[in-house]
């Protein structure tokens, strides 16, 4: 049991490891190309080779979603995420960018009382100020250097909650990967659609361009990684738990903050390593809130 519960917090902690290294490839690309083309070339690779294997392993049936509406939200969702966190990847140190997409858990769980009727514990109003409190130290100096473009991370993490509040609603309607598919495929041709309207803005740095083959070779290796970092973080949980995993999120920032320092020059200053600490210390003040037996005869 040991053992198994060993492997599945390091599977999981490559997983998240691995997603920040993602991130890493798309910061990349600033200024090689529009975030917008980048996010639906990722997003299109990763349906297209998703439904493959969907297909070969579920056959046909396992397109056709029980919920179309709320497999279309959650695709809806995932494209307003991922057009806002690439977009602050572009122009901000990919460590703070990484950092302020953490308080996404928290505002789940604070959604969740209005969006899914659940009780929302006191814990999870104590997080949400504590973590305030991190998002504005890390926000102050972005603010000022950049304006709203640096609410961008924040803009990404509430439509990361909604989309997490969706995967709970459509719990138990398909297999794993037919969620991911589903995902994928909805949030793929807002993405190019989205594309195409940067383009016609006539924004510079939206501006509508033929990808080399650099830019859309590494748009494929962020969307292989992306779905083999889930399915690592998939592999943990069913060896040691979701709650055993859940702080192991927290290495993504770590490595997010090292491949920013490293490939990018972005050393943290002391500022945004004290906003980070306190948003992962609220979070996993929630994460243990949330672990303690309701029943204290079975402490």
């Amino acid at each position: 049991m040991q053992k198994n519960e060993e492997s599945g917090l390091l599977l999981a902690l490559a997983g998240f490891a691995l997603l920040s290294c993602g991130d890493a490839i798309i910061k990349s690309m600033a200024g090689e190309i529009s975030p917008l083309v980048v996010a639906a070339l990722r997003f299109t690779i990763g349906a297209i080779g998703l439904s493959v294997i969907l297909a070969i392993r579920e056959g046909a049936q396992a397109f056709r979603p029980r919920r179309p509406w709320l497999q279309a939200a959650r695709g809806m969702f995932l494209a307003a995420a991922t057009i806002c966190f690439f977009s602050a990847l572009f122009v901000m140190p990919l460590a703070e960018a990484t950092a302020l997409i953490f308080v996404a858990p928290i505002i789940t769980a604070l959604l969740s009382g209005p969006v899914l009727g659940e009780k929302v514990p006191p814990a999870t109003w104590i997080a949400s100020v504590v973590a305030f409190g991190g998002v504005i130290l890390i926000l102050r100096p972005n603010l000022a250097e950049l304006g709203i473009v640096a609410m961008l991370p924040l803009g990404s993490a509430v439509a990361f909650s909604m989309m997490m509040l969706a995967n709970r609603a459509v719990a138990g309607d398909g297999s794993a990967l037919s969620m991911q598919v589903f995902m994928a495929l909805g949030a793929a041709p807002i993405l190019i659609f989205c594309a195409l309207l940067g383009g016609a803005s006539g924004a510079p740095v939206l501006a509508l361009s033929m990808p080399d083959w650099t830019v859309v070779a590494r748009c494929a290796v962020v969307a292989v990684s992306a779905s083999t970092a889930h399915w690592l973080v998939y592999l943990g949980t069913t060896r040691a738990g979701a709650a055993t995993v859940a702080p192991m999120t927290y290495a993504q920032l770590l490595v997010a903050i090292s491949l920013g320092w490293i490939m990018f020059g972005d050393a943290p200053d002391v500022i945004t390593l004290i906003g980070s600490a306190i948003i992962i210390g609220a979070g996993l003040f929630l994460w243990n809130s949330g672990r303690r037996p309701q029943n204290p005869i079975l402490d």
